[in-house]
């Protein structure tokens, strides 16, 4: 199995960066605003009309707290094309009510003009009030998410290969894939990160700070895409 490159873009012109460099899959986030900061649905249009078909655009809608508005948000970003949209849960803990979100983001992310699928976020970081990665994963499976995501909240802080031993990360993917969930991990992953992330079974490896100059904030390089795109290819390491 092959580890798909996700690159997150702020902007067009990030889109086309990335879109340069070889990455799989062009994600839109806005970095400022959080782990999961969606940009504005104007943004998002210019992404899209950017790649044109040329590689999937996912989208980041944030950390949910109200049912109505991410089903809304979920259908706003289906009916602009997005494939995937990535949902997170940081301030809710409540399986139950994790439930409910996640299944509000499902009906909306169908309800658009173009059915998108839903990806579950969890936070590898200590998220004081937030579904854990191993809730998430039955969340998931019960709300009719097409995939789950394993990120860091801080990005400032340890990288996910730091947060949690590859033997760990392994399992995990190997509980989502059980429950026919597609895996990404992320999380200020770097290219020597890559082939643990391969080795773990991950079916998408997600990048933003990695894939820019200047960090997180900065702009997409096309050629840091190039070399991420191309550890992203290297045989993964041995756990």
């Amino acid at each position: 199995m092959t580890t798909r490159l996700l690159v997150s873009a702020a902007s067009s012109d990030d889109a086309r960066a990335a879109v340069e460099g070889g990455a799989a899959i062009v994600d839109a986030k806005d970095p400022a605003a959080g782990p999961l900061g969606p940009v504005p649905i104007d943004v998002f249009h210019a992404i899209v009309a950017t790649v044109t078909g040329a590689r999937p655009v996912t989208a980041a809608l944030g950390d949910a707290r109200d049912q109505s508005a991410i089903e809304a948000l979920a259908r706003d970003f289906a009916t602009a094309g997005a494939s995937l949209v990535k949902v997170g849960f940081a301030g809710t803990s409540d399986i139950r009510m994790a439930d409910a979100l996640a299944r509000a983001a499902v009906r909306g992310a169908a309800a658009g003009r173009r059915t998108a699928g839903v990806v579950l976020v969890a936070y590898a970081d200590a998220v004081r009030n937030a579904v854990s990665p191993a809730a998430l994963l039955e969340v998931a499976s019960t709300a009719g998410a097409a995939g789950v995501l394993l990120d860091t909240a801080d990005k400032g802080g340890p990288r996910l290969t730091e947060l949690k031993a590859p033997a760990w990360i392994a399992e995990w993917v190997r509980l989502a894939h059980r429950r026919s969930l597609s895996v990404a991990l992320a999380g200020r992953l770097r290219a020597e990160d890559l082939p643990i992330v391969a080795a773990c079974g991950a079916d998408i490896a997600g990048v933003r700070g990695a894939a820019c100059d200047g960090g997180r904030n900065g702009r997409i390089s096309a050629a840091r895409v190039r070399e991420l795109t191309r550890a992203c290819a290297h045989e993964a390491v041995s756990l």
